[in-house]
C-alpha cells in the first residue's frame, strides 16, 4: 500500500468533505487521518490516505476531477513502530501579539523538538483589553529529552504565557 499525504483547499461549500470522502472511496482508497478547516471562506484540509499503487493515478485523476479544489499528492512514509518518538500535547495561552507563533515555533525549534500538530486561534477577551491567543500542539521530543526542558524554554518567552500538558 502506498501512504499518501493530500493537501486540498478551494472555497467551502456545503457537502465539501463527502464529495473527497467519495471520491478516495470510490477509487480505491483508504482515508486513514485527517485536519480540516474552514477559513476565511475557503476550505482548507490535510487528508492521510492509503492506496494499493496499482489504483494511485485512478486517484490521482478522481481528486483533480473534483470542481474548484486545488488538490496536492505526496508520498508519505510508513513509521515502525519503534521509530515512534516520545509526544507531549501542549495547551498554550497568552495576551495574542504579532510573532508569537515564531516566537514558540523558535523555541521549540531550538530544544531540537518538532511541532507535528498545531491549532491556534485569537480570541476577543474583553475583560483583559487584549485578544488572546490560544494553541494546542503536540510536539515531538528528541530521545531522552525531559519534556519539562520544552515547557520552561516556552514559559521564559514571556510571563504571559502558560504552557499546560494536556493529559489524555
Amino acid at each position: 500500500m502506498k501512504q499518501l499525504v493530500l493537501t486540498i483547499i478551494g472555497k467551502d461549500r456545503t457537502g465539501l468533505v463527502e464529495e473527497i470522502s467519495s471520491a478516495v472511496l470510490a477509487h480505491h482508497g483508504n482515508w486513514l487521518t485527517s485536519n480540516l478547516s474552514h477559513l476565511a471562506g475557503q476550505f482548507a484540509g490535510i487528508v492521510q490516505v492509503e492506496v494499493a499503487e496499482e489504483h494511485l493515478q485512478e486517484l490521482r485523476d478522481g481528486l483533480a476531477a473534483l470542481p474548484g479544489l486545488d488538490v496536492r499528492m505526496e508520498s508519505g512514509d510508513i513509521l515502525r513502530e519503534q521509530e515512534t518518538p516520545e509526544t507531549i500535547n501542549l495547551v498554550i495561552t497568552g495576551n495574542d501579539r504579532p510573532g508569537i507563533v515564531q516566537e514558540l515555533a523558535s523555541v521549540i525549534r531550538h530544544k531540537g523538538a518538532n511541532i507535528t500538530h498545531l491549532n491556534s486561534r485569537q480570541q476577543s477577551a474583553p475583560n483583559w483589553g487584549v485578544p488572546i491567543f490560544s494553541a494546542f500542539a503536540t510536539v515531538t521530543l528528541p530521545i531522552g529529552m525531559n519534556k519539562d526542558n520544552v515547557i520552561d524554554a516556552l514559559e521564559s518567552i514571556t510571563s504571559d504565557l502558560i504552557v499546560d500538558i494536556e493529559t489524555e
